[in-house]
Order: structure tokens, then sequence, then C-alpha cells
């Protein structure tokens, strides 16, 4: 109830204990309303910086981004446009050796009309055309049957060993049917146009699927070699992103090096999945990751993504702007151009240089606790449990737990600043599901895994991808022999 100023002084005069009352009532309400305020600015603050998510401040992948312009980490003028020294051309070349030579012969002078094809060439212009024929070469087998004369048993000769059928298509065709399929991620329709368009076949979809099925029987030795291979690496690379499979979201995950790619998908993400892996709970180099809780149970060291850490510092700079965000991202950047140039002369770190990094990323932290209490986001007062901290909190207490992990890129230069290499392998599967959507069957999803990781495996290590698939149904893949690339 309000009470106006006369009403007031009535009662300081004839009962001040009620003025007293009235005080601490206001006092409550003033206090309640300033948290309730507090509270909603706290909220106003985490909407805003949910809205203002991008792939640059955040771990949220560019296809989120929608028709947003993101700007550019690179800063302007850090590399002119075009091609970069070093990168190579890919500019059409002359063979030596021509599948086939037409000769243009000069038989009469344009000037004269005399005959000239008595008289030698002076000089041969040479210009080729790169073509090819769209055809199918239909390859009949005949095996005899001859009865012998003497003991009248009937002979029969051998088909070749991939000749099983009265009719059946090649080697060379299922090889194309899987890479259309599973590396250049065209769906099965489409394909069946293709072929239709290109060799004037129909094929049905069921014969698709048998070739994509035999590539997976043929490479279940590939694949045990390469999982054999990744537990013996010095560095490995592992992430995981949503896959829907019979239009369950399940979890795909991989592990790779820069020589090698595993891929396996699984319904959960956490340890169970990356227990059943086989890979993880047999590796004892420096796992790459970016802070998933389920990697850190593992005995062996870890390296994380600095990629995603100084996103996220973005995030902090950009929607909270603390000093101590912007400071870390210039330390962390100014390590690695350190790194990088000491690298390049093949030369450490010094052990002064290392400490100043050190002690310069602990005070930066130490500064950000400064920054952080007129921030936090205050709890009702009726909330049980853990206290809620705020995003810039939980990056502090990140940095401070994980120092030699956030930093390993400097102590070791064998291990990569960023966790790049998964995340593009993983970036092809992703696209496979927006194009394709959901895996039908378990089956066609195990055998997308493997195919994949192994045409990854193919390009990695300079290898033609067809010529490669072609082996693969001639029962001679190509089997990978170390993790990492010598020298």
């Amino acid at each position: 109830m309000a009470v106006n100023r006369g009403e007031l002084l009535e009662l300081c005069r004839t009962n001040p204990e009620a003025v007293v009352d009235i005080i601490e009532k206001q006092d409550r309400l003033i206090t309640q309303l300033t948290e309730k305020i507090v509270q909603l600015e706290a909220r106003i603050t985490e909407l805003e910086a949910r809205i203002n998510r991008t792939s640059r401040n955040s771990s949220q992948p560019p296809s989120m981004d929608g028709f947003r312009r993101v700007q550019s980490p690179r800063k302007k003028g850090e590399r002119p446009p075009g091609g970069q020294p070093g990168h190579k051309g890919q500019t059409l070349e002359m063979v030596e050796n021509p599948d086939e030579i037409e000769v243009h012969l000069v038989q009469v002078c344009q000037g004269c009309g005399a005959s000239l094809m008595a008289e030698n060439p002076v000089k041969v212009e040479r210009r080729q055309v790169h073509d090819t024929e769209f055809r199918i070469q239909v390859t009949e087998h005949r095996a005899e049957h001859k009865k012998c004369p003497h003991c009248g048993r009937m002979n029969r000769a051998d088909f070749p060993s991939g000749v099983q059928f009265p009719v059946q298509y090649g080697q060379n065709l299922k090889a194309l049917m899987v890479y259309l399929c599973v590396y250049q991620l065209v769906p099965y329709d489409r394909i069946r146009e293709t072929f239709s368009d290109i060799f004037g076949r129909s094929l049905s979809t069921g014969t698709l699927v048998n070739a994509v099925q035999e590539s997976y029987r043929n490479l279940a030795g590939v694949e045990d070699r390469i999982r054999e291979l990744l537990t013996e690496a010095e560095v490995l690379h592992v992430d995981e992103t949503g896959m829907r499979v019979t239009g369950i979201r399940q979890w795909l995950h991989v592990a790779s090096t820069e020589h090698l790619t595993w891929y396996g998908y699984h319904r959960k993400r956490g340890n169970r999945a990356t227990d059943d892996m086989q890979i993880l709970p047999w590796f004892k180099g420096t796992m790459v990751h970016d802070f998933w809780a389920s990697y850190f149970r593992y005995p062996s060291r870890h390296a994380i993504c600095n990629a995603h850490l100084l996103r996220e510092l973005n995030g902090i700079s950009e929607n909270y702007q603390h000093t101590w965000s912007q400071d870390l991202h210039a330390l962390i950047l100014e390590i690695k151009r350190e790194v990088d140039a000491a690298r390049a002369h093949s030369r450490f770190l010094s052990p002064s240089k290392i400490a100043d990094f050190e002690e310069r990323y602990f005070q930066i932290l130490e500064n950000g606790l400064i920054e952080i209490p007129s921030t936090e986001i205050p709890d009702p007062p009726t909330k049980r449990g853990r206290k809620k901290q705020s995003k810039a909190k939980n990056l502090i207490d990140r940095c401070k737990k994980f120092p030699l992990e956030i930093l390993a890129f400097m102590h070791n230069f064998s291990i990569p600043f960023t966790n790049n290499l998964a995340e593009r392998d993983i970036r092809m599967v992703k696209l496979q599901q927006k194009i394709s959507g959901t895996f039908r069957s378990e089956g066609g999803a195990d055998a997308f895994c493997r195919i994949r990781g192994y045409i990854s495996t193919i390009k990695k290590n300079d290898r033609p991808v067809l010529d490669s698939l072609v082996g693969v149904f001639q029962g001679n893949p190509f089997i990978p022999l170390h993790a990492h690339r010598s020298g």
C-alpha cells in the first residue's frame, strides 16, 4: 500500500516501528527487483549471444550461418587473390605418345597451284585433342566342353574367376558405380540416369547396391589393417558428428592421420561408442580433439584443437566485450607464429621463451577472473544444485585445467595446431547426409563408412581412386603400410 508524505510524517511521530517496517519492506522489494533486473540483463545477453552465433565465434558449422555474411578471420591483404606461391596448376599438356595420329597433307601451293606431294615438309605443327568414347565393351567368354574318347569323361574349360553369370557387369563398371555412389555422393536414381545417358544401358537399383556390398565385403581386411595402424600412430585426430541411420539419429565417428582414415557409426556419442571403435582403448600416442569429455577417459596424451578455442574466444569478445579473451586470442596466435618460424628453420623454442608464454597465458586467465563477477548469471534463490556459470567463466576454468593440452603444439612441433584434419575427413560424410538424407539400412551405412574410409586413405596416399576401386573387385586392394608419411 502506497504511503504519501503526510502520512509518513504522521507515522514517524506516532508509530516509528511502522515506518521501519515500511522501509524494510521497500528495501526487500528493491533488492528483489535489482536481482530480477540482473537476471534479465544476463538472459538478454545470453539470447543475443545465441542469435549472434556464427561459424567464426562458436563451434556452429558454416552451413548454419544461412545467408548472413560472416567476416573471415583472415586479415585483408594477407593473401593476394588467385593461386598462391607453390600452388600446382592443372594446365592440359601435350603427351609424347598419342593414341592416334592424323596427318594433314599440303598437296598444292596456294599461290601458284603447283603440286607439292613430292616435297618434304619444312615443319610439322602439332595440336592434340584429348577426348573419350562413351561406350561399353562386351567380352564374350566361351568355355569348351570335350568328351574324352578313351574314358568317356566330359571335360569343361574353366571360366575366369570373376566370370560367374551368363551376363554381368565387369570390374571397371562396378568400380565406376561405387565411385559415383560413395565418392561423388551421387544418389542411386541419378547414377541410373547417368548410365542410361552415357552408355545407353539401364541399371537397376539392386545392381548398384550389389556392387557397393561386394566392395564392402572385399575391404574387410583393409579396414582391419587401417584400424591396427591407427592404434600405433604417434598423433591421432578424432571427431564425431550426428548421422541418421534408418531415420534414427546416431553418431558418426572418425579416427585419422595424414595417411589413414577410419569411419564408424554408433547409437552413442560417448565412451561406449569409442570403446566399440577398438582404436582408442589401445592408442598410446597423442590424441587431438575438441574438448569432448569422453576422450579424456583414455590414458593417451591429449592435444586440444585451437581453432575451436579461438572461435570460442571470439564469441566471448564479441558478445560480452571482455578484454581477457582478446588477449588470449592474440597470445595463442603469437605462439603459433613463433612455432611456425622455428619449425621453418629446424629449431625449437627456447625454455625461456616457453616459460614467458606460459606466464603470460596464466596471467591473462587471472585477469579474466577479475572481469567475470559482474557478468555472472545469478541463480534464483530457490534453485538447487550446481551454480550456473557464464560461458566466459566456463571457458576460463577449462583453459586453467588444460594448459598442457592447449599449448601442446608449443612443446612438441609434431602436434598440429588444430584438429582440422578430422574435421575435413568428416565433412564429406555430412555432405552425403544433406544430399541423400538418412541411410535406409544399417548395412548401407556400414558399407558407406568402410568404403569411404578406404577412398579417403587412397587419396591421402596419392593413388588414383578409380584404379584402386578396380583393384578391390580384382581382390587386390591397396593396403597401407604406415600411419604417417615417412620423412
